[in-house]
């Protein structure tokens, strides 16, 4: 009953100052386990006039997957990405779970601004208030992708090639002994977190842009490429 929902779960129906209303923020955000810690997170980042892509790990149980539906179903600003991956620890699949999203959210209908990734075993410090104060105090029109340039003990990440394996059915990554190209475009390969607050704009860069999908297929065989795929092209010129 989405009327129980609503009400036992005490979501919020409507923005709660004039700031918040005029300022939408997208949220994407991957699960594979734990539902009750997914409505905690939901529940406490919802607000009607942002919108929510969730990314179900495709090898989820199906009565976890029905479970998130039904709960989703209750809220036309909340839907699951139209693509699902079978989602590898620090493999690219994490990556391309995200690039799902995005996808999904620059052609919605819902004006956002700015796009936040999160996992399911996330929760905020602040409120949907503070956020957005703290993105126009100090970032409006900027992203916070925070990295450096990659550092000697991490380039084996993308010098060599990598392979997703399942063992005993456990997926892991693992390295090949396979010496990998140089990044395309003379890229400068950063190193940062795979968490990020992107604009709008940037996104659709990275979804359009020729550098951004060529450093995307380069990346398809490193190790945990969404610590460095962002971060790198947000520190290309211009």
């Amino acid at each position: 009953s989405c009327s129980k929902v609503l009400k036992t779960l005490h979501f919020i129906t409507r923005p709660l100052s004039e700031e918040e209303g005029n300022f939408s923020l997208a949220y994407i955000i991957t699960i594979h386990k734990e539902l009750e810690m997914f409505v905690r997170l939901l529940r406490a980042i919802y607000m009607p006039q942002n919108i929510y892509c969730i990314h179900i790990d495709e090898k989820s149980p199906r009565y976890y997957k029905t479970a998130v539906q039904n709960i989703i179903n209750c809220f036309e600003n909340i839907f699951i990405s139209s693509k699902r991956e079978y989602v590898v620890y620090a493999g690219f699949s994490r990556l391309q779970a995200d690039i799902n999203c995005m996808r999904d959210l620059v052609n919605s209908e819902v004006q956002w601004n700015y796009v936040i990734n999160l996992c399911g075993q996330d929760y905020p410090l602040k409120t949907n208030k503070e956020i957005i104060e703290y993105i126009k105090s100090k970032w409006n029109g900027k992203n916070i992708t925070p990295g450096i340039v990659q550092p000697l003990h991490m380039k084996h990440r993308t010098e060599v090639s990598y392979r997703e394996y399942i063992h005993s059915g456990v997926p892991y990554v693992f390295p090949a002994k396979v010496r990998k190209a140089q990044p395309p475009h003379n890229l400068t390969i950063y190193f940062g977190s795979a968490y990020y607050i992107l604009t709008k704009a940037f996104v659709q860069f990275t979804l359009s842009d020729a550098r951004a999908k060529a450093l995307l297929e380069w990346s398809r065989d490193t190790y945990s490429p969404d610590e460095h795929y962002w971060v790198t092209l947000n520190r290309l010129p211009g």
